[in-house]
């Protein structure tokens, strides 16, 4: 299924209308009227749709604001223009997705998307034989890891955020409860964020913590019970639990089970990895008293400074708050605004030359933690950082890392 959005023209259309008649634009200069085209190809149907539907919010208000201050200045005002397509619910579908797209698009300049890690394998060996710049905050270093020179990943890698979650949480454990944490269990599902992540965790991070895997459990999405994943839990009896599902549906299985095991809502330190498991679709399915402090390492999410930003998307959207997938997709189309002004064109080659040049500590650079756009070699942005946020009284609010926390963290019952 294809979803296409000419968003840039409509906002010029409205502005125009309600400017009344003497606002209409000769004749001449709308024949002389430009446009250029990104893409965003997330899954918009299925067990991921929420989450593409959060980046469709971000990336929608992102060209809007650009279009209303001027559009691309050095293309000469031109209008940008989002193309939606839908990855649908499995990486086969993203991939024909990603082949219509590049047929059906040649003028293309860039995009970005596919969320979950497995779909953006797919999606980025279309992408990159297209030479077509794809800006992803999808999470397997194996995305990054295959010599391509046309895929920009703007979160840390599931390697790295393996790396320095397992520490920052033992820190917070001890700081809270004045002991270190020797056991922990494992609830993962077997798509390609999650098996990396857990490669790492299992061969190197909670090895050098000093922590017993004391249960490790695998599934495939997606999930019609948990019991036989949760019930262990209890005998087990882990100081913590890392849960690196990856779709809102399993997310609330697990939680509701884990409720039904009173094992939620504080009594036994959940950690779960990934922006589903911060969205307001699972606020309303599990509820705020399951919810109550579960940890959830991240790639980003709002911090200080950003608060006119949160604001904005709020009211345009009507969601609780800005989040992670919503701000990943506003950042990556500001970023492709960036290259196109530095390329002064919409040739996709010197589009994507122009993302591999950048070295930015302003603009869209304030959106990602760490604050700076900068690829190495391998498409990874340079100084990605970690983000922890904590389910407190009903919302998600940052506790690490300390510079952007909006809360003190909470472990065990809060």
């Amino acid at each position: 299924m294809t979803q296409k959005t000419t968003i840039g023209r409509r906002t010029a259309l409205g502005l125009a209308a309600a400017a009344g008649a003497g606002a209409l634009v000769p004749r001449r200069a709308r024949a002389q009227a430009k446009e250029v085209k990104i893409a965003m190809l997330v899954p918009l149907s299925g067990p991921w749709a929420r989450t593409g539907l959060l980046e469709q919010m971000g990336a929608r208000m992102a060209i809007e604001e650009i279009n209303a201050a001027g559009g691309i200045k050095s293309m000469g005002g031109a209008k940008l223009t989002l193309v939606e397509y839908d990855a649908g619910d499995s990486a086969e579908k993203a991939k024909n997705a990603a082949q219509r797209m590049v047929a059906q698009e040649p003028d293309l300049a860039g995009g970005f998307g596919a969320w979950l890690s497995s779909f953006t394998l797919a999606v980025t060996e279309v992408t990159e034989r297209a030479d077509l710049p794809w800006l992803t905050l999808s999470y397997s270093d194996l995305i990054t890891g295959r010599g391509f020179k046309n895929v920009f990943q703007t979160s840390p890698t599931a390697n790295l955020q393996a790396e320095e979650l397992i520490p920052t949480v033992m820190a917070l454990a001890e700081k809270t409860t004045g002991k270190r944490p020797t056991k922990v269990a494992i609830i993962g599902d077997n798509t390609a964020s999650s098996v990396s992540f857990l490669k790492q965790m299992r061969e190197k991070s909670l090895p050098d913590a000093k922590l017993t895997i004391v249960l490790d459990q695998i599934y495939t999405p997606p999930l019609s019970d948990a019991t036989s994943l949760v019930q262990p839990v209890r005998s087990a009896r882990p100081d913590f639990v890392l849960l690196q599902s990856t779709a809102v549906p399993d997310d609330k299985i697990l939680m509701d089970k884990f409720g039904e095991y009173s094992l939620a809502g504080g009594k036994l330190p959940l950690i779960g990895g990934g922006g589903h498991w911060a969205v307001p679709e699972l606020l309303k399915t599990v509820g705020p008293e399951l919810l109550q402090g579960l940890m959830v390492g991240l790639a980003n999410w709002p911090g200080k400074g950003q608060e006119a930003l949160v604001k904005r998307f709020m009211e345009r959207t009507g969601e609780p708050w800005f989040g992670h997938d919503s701000i990943f997709a506003y950042g990556h189309t500001m970023i492709l605004k960036e290259a196109l002004e530095k390329a002064g064109t919409g040739d996709r080659v010197k589009v994507a030359e122009a993302i591999r040049n950048m070295d930015m500590t302003t603009g869209p650079a304030q959106l990602f933690p760490g604050g700076r756009i900068k690829f190495d070699e391998k498409g990874r942005r340079v100084g990605a950082e970690l983000v922890i946020v904590q389910w407190q009284n009903g919302k998600p609010v940052t506790i690490f890392p300390r510079e952007t926390a909006a809360a003190e963290p909470i472990w065990g019952k809060g």
